[in-house]
């Protein structure tokens, strides 16, 4: 059966519109290099808590009181001084290891998109301008299981100084940063990093027990 010449231009037409919006339709954003570091150095933390806390201990003796003078950078003054490092350390020391990270794109697209958000205006909370939380942010780009949560961190350019700072979690007396990084039942993570107009940079943290992104 011969189909009708206006039929073929139409449907070719049809296709060059849809080839088009295609090629004009911006690849999602992939997970930079630090975003994926900051995930594997949690999972390495995960993993070998004992062998983290060395690193921890080579920073006592840059700390003067409350200040910490951290070599190359302007000193920190922090909430607790070096007592909340000794407490994450004895933390590490203690703690059982647990299964490790893995690293899900999705999860590093929201963190990515709310820090976005928070950067520009200054904010830090786990709640986005529009008023959404981290339940509805997930569910905008696919579905998540089990259990989730969100970590912030703020000031860190390097992938280890985020986790240290989580780890620390100077100034929170709950240490509800550490605790995320070390719940067993939180198996998968993303990053997301983005400038901050008080702190220069925020990087959000993203993890669920599963989480399967739309496409």
């Amino acid at each position: 059966m011969r189909v009708p010449m206006v039929r073929v231009v139409r449907w070719f037409a049809l296709a060059m519109f849809w080839a088009g919006v295609v090629a004009q339709t911006p690849a999602p954003e992939k997970a930079t290099a630090f975003e994926r570091a900051v995930v594997q150095e949690m999972s390495d933390v995960r993993v070998g808590p004992r062998a983290y806390a060395k690193h921890l201990r080579e920073l006592r003796d840059d700390f003067e009181g409350t200040l910490w003078k951290r070599p190359g950078r302007v000193p920190l003054r922090t909430d607790e001084g070096v007592a909340a490092l000794d407490e994450a350390i004895t933390f590490l020391e203690s703690v059982r290891p647990v299964g490790p990270l893995r690293f899900n794109e999705g999860l590093a697209r929201a963190a990515r998109r709310h820090a976005q958000d928070l950067g520009p205006r200054g904010a830090l909370e786990h709640v986005g301008a529009d008023g959404s939380r981290l339940s509805e942010r997930l569910n905008r780009l696919g579905t998540w299981q089990g259990l989730i949560a969100e970590n912030i961190s703020t000031g860190e350019p390097e992938a280890r100084q985020v986790v240290i700072q989580l780890l620390v979690d100077d100034g929170v007396a709950s240490r509800g940063h550490r605790h995320n990084l070390f719940n067993p039942d939180l198996h998968q993570a993303g990053a997301g990093s983005a400038p901050h107009r008080d702190y220069r940079v925020v990087t959000v943290i993203d993890y669920a027990d599963g989480f399967v992104e739309r496409q």
